[in-house]
């Protein structure tokens, strides 16, 4: 009497390969850089209102939101163990509020200064060329003598990329950082103004 075995392959389209959940994370990190970019110059340059979250006067940053965000989605991936869909939407999270968080480097190394810092686009642009090499890089299990050479050609034009970058984003900077650190200071001015205007300045009887 024959017996019908019905054999289960994983489907591979599920399959969460370090590089492909890097390439996930790397979509949110790049894509939530700029719209965070986009949306601080908006609010700065009063085109849209002010999205900023303030408790009693103080404005908390959105790298705090990183660093919680960062908290909540490495517990997850630690103790939750999430697999195929789920760890997917972990690694899009984790490029979320990775760049949350380093978007405001500067910030937080310096304790403190202009939003438009330059370390902080630096150490954005460095840490997103180390998850584009998991990305995208072969596997170094499977490294044969022709991947090594390509392998290291690819680590050589990204390095050279972030030379490129470093000394273009500085000359860049120096032409539009004090546009930038202006427009900040009177933003800055313009809610100072307001909220002395509607919870009074602190000196009143």
């Amino acid at each position: 009497m024959k017996r019908n075995l019905r054999v289960v392959t994983p489907n591979p389209s599920r399959e969460e390969t370090s590089d492909r959940l890097a390439r996930r994370a790397l979509f949110g990190f790049a894509l939530t850089f700029i719209v965070s970019r986009v949306v601080v110059f908006l609010i700065m340059s009063h085109r849209i209102p002010n999205l900023f979250l303030f408790l009693q006067g103080t404005h908390v940053h959105h790298l705090n939101y990183g660093i919680f965000l960062l908290a909540v989605v490495g517990g997850y991936a630690l103790f939750g163990r999430p697999q195929g869909r789920a760890a997917e939407f972990a690694a899009l999270a984790y490029g979320f509020a990775l760049v949350l968080t380093f978007d405001e480097f500067g910030m937080w190394l310096h304790l403190g200064g202009s939003y438009w810092q330059r370390a902080s686009v630096d150490a954005v642009i460095i840490v997103a060329a180390l998850i584009g090499l998991v990305a995208f890089a072969p596997s170094l299990k499977r490294l044969e003598s022709s991947h090594f050479w390509g392998f290291l050609i690819l680590l050589l034009a990204v390095v050279g990329f972030g030379v490129v970058v470093v000394v273009a984003g500085g000359y860049i900077g120096d032409l539009v950082g004090p546009t930038l650190r202006e427009l900040e200071l009177n933003s800055s001015r313009r809610s100072s103004f307001a909220d002395d205007t509607r919870y009074g300045s602190g000196n009143d009887p």
